[in-house]
């Protein structure tokens, strides 16, 4: 072999090599890739491959630590339900049911609630699939929220849409069906229709992922959704450690049938849950795994996707879907899944806080989702259409961020593929567990002091991302550079 060709086949395989690691780490194996990294290091002498070495060794040591902060998340959550326990006792139903299944573990005398057993955890989250059949991939985005109010144009009155109007979204959602991954229910409807009628307007018109919420079905009606793979039930169980009575009949039903199962937890950070993102996270996460437990126990094997959607107050008082930390902490709880878990998820984001369809308005929801597809997501619901922190949705609206999808699409299949995965920086509460057991305590996460001690966490966690953004400059910014090729 002649020299050219020894150097052109060592550059070859140290370029193979490099490519080996990238694929490492959207497997979320940074130490393995780390290895990878430092073994060019000592072996390579291209200045070009070595450059792109140092900017993944850059990030590496700080992903592999927020991985393991994830991995507390997980295993906290657990010990949410072990060590501190589910306020169930109030619920016979549920008693019953965990009595019968041997789950409850009697012999722990410090757990503050009702103490579930670890191998029963362990034997049921093993059951969960971690494959949907109607998955529409990573980096999805639909639309969602129920907006109680139809945002009409040049129409102020607001209320939910008529059947008439809801034929017309499910028509418009229908024809954008190339950019839009998950058709979840955006509005409320009027007494002119029922969910289930509008339920058969969407299994009609539009052939991918479809959700809607069947607790006010009746039972035939919600037998409908049985055994298709395209359809998921929006279900919820649990809010501050304990059961919504009025939700736990329908849940039952809707496992016992064996529908898809989408499981919500909206937990506010420092009203319904603490305050740092550690701790609201592990909360939630223990939430949604009681869920999935509930689920397992009555049907096993059932399709559960983990839809933990966090949100965040701001100063005034109101949740901001124009806010970077609801993007933030979305996006980190979907690692919390594709690092650790393997769960199917769903997230929020992709709105804005403006109630009206502006150019601003636009620009929020483009940077959000912008912002999730960058760190990595899997179905985010909410993306398209909702105005005013998910209070309204606007079909004009909807059409627009269509548009700007596609364009975002066209930017960010044309960026380098060997960038690597972008950390969040997520920020460590060695005292996430403990301020958990303290609020179950108290009762009310507003006044507790992990609360207090945290009122400022987000703000500092979103100062963290903006100065690592200003010394990396492969780093998209937090307005996002893919802003500037878009306007």
């Amino acid at each position: 072999m002649s020299k050219s060709n020894l150097e052109q086949w060592v550059s070859t395989m140290a370029q193979e090599t490099f490519d080996k690691g990238i694929t490492l780490e959207k497997e979320a194996q940074f130490g393995k890739a780390k290895v990878i990294y430092e073994d060019i290091f000592s072996h390579v002498t291209d200045e070009t491959l070595l450059k792109k070495v140092r900017c993944r060794m850059a990030d590496i040591d700080d992903l592999i630590a927020e991985k393991a902060i994830y991995q507390r998340i997980d295993e906290n959550a657990k010990r949410v339900l072990t060590e501190i326990g589910v306020n169930i006792i109030a619920n016979q139903t549920l008693m019953d049911l965990l009595i019968e299944a041997d789950a409850i573990d009697f012999d722990n005398e410090t757990a503050l609630l009702l103490p579930l057993k670890r191998d029963y955890i362990n034997h049921c989250l093993e059951k969960v699939p971690r494959e949907m059949s109607g998955d529409p991939g990573m980096n999805t985005f639909g639309t969602g929220a129920t907006s109680p109010f139809l945002k009409r144009t040049n129409d102020e009155d607001l209320r939910p849409a008529s059947r008439e109007e809801y034929e017309n979204i499910v028509l418009t959602v229908s024809e954008q069906q190339d950019i839009v991954g998950i058709f979840s229910l955006p509005v409320a409807c009027s007494k002119s229709t029922s969910l289930f009628e509008i339920a058969q307007l969407m299994e009609k018109n539009y052939q991918g992922l479809k959700m809607i919420t069947t607790h006010t079905m009746s039972d035939d009606e919600v037998t409908f959704f049985k055994d298709k793979d395209y359809w998921v039930d929006g279900t919820s169980l649990m809010t501050a450690l304990a059961p919504m009575n009025n939700m736990v009949d329908p849940f039952l039903r809707s496992a016992g049938i064996g529908n898809n199962l989408l499981l919500i937890d909206q937990s506010i950070a420092g009203i319904s849950a603490p305050g740092s993102p550690e701790s609201l996270l592990t909360q939630i996460h223990a939430q949604v795994i009681f869920m999935m437990i509930i689920a397992q126990t009555v049907n096993p094997g059932i399709s559960c996707i983990h839809c933990g959607i966090p949100s965040v107050i701001e100063a005034g008082g109101h949740i901001s879907y124009s806010s970077p930390h609801q993007t933030f902490i979305n996006a980190a709880l979907a690692r919390v899944n594709m690092w650790i878990t393997g769960f199917p998820s769903a997230q929020t984001g992709g709105s804005t806080s403006l109630p009206e369809v502006t150019f601003q308005a636009l620009l929020d929801s483009e940077l959000s989702r912008n912002t999730m597809r960058k760190y990595g997501v899997h179905i985010v619901r909410h993306a398209m259409g909702a105005l005013g922190s998910l209070n309204f949705f606007s079909l004009e609206k909807f059409l627009e961020d269509c548009q700007r999808e596609r364009r975002s699409r066209m930017i960010f299949d044309a960026m380098p593929k060997d960038i690597g995965v972008i950390p969040m920086y997520f920020p460590a509460d060695d005292q996430a567990l403990e301020g958990i057991r303290k609020i179950a305590q108290k009762g009310d996460p507003k006044n507790a002091d992990h609360t207090l001690k945290n009122v400022d966490s987000f703000r500092q966690w979103e100062n963290m991302i903006s100065q690592a953004a200003k010394k990396k400059l492969y780093y998209p910014q937090l307005n996002d550079v893919v802003s500037n090729l878009i306007k």
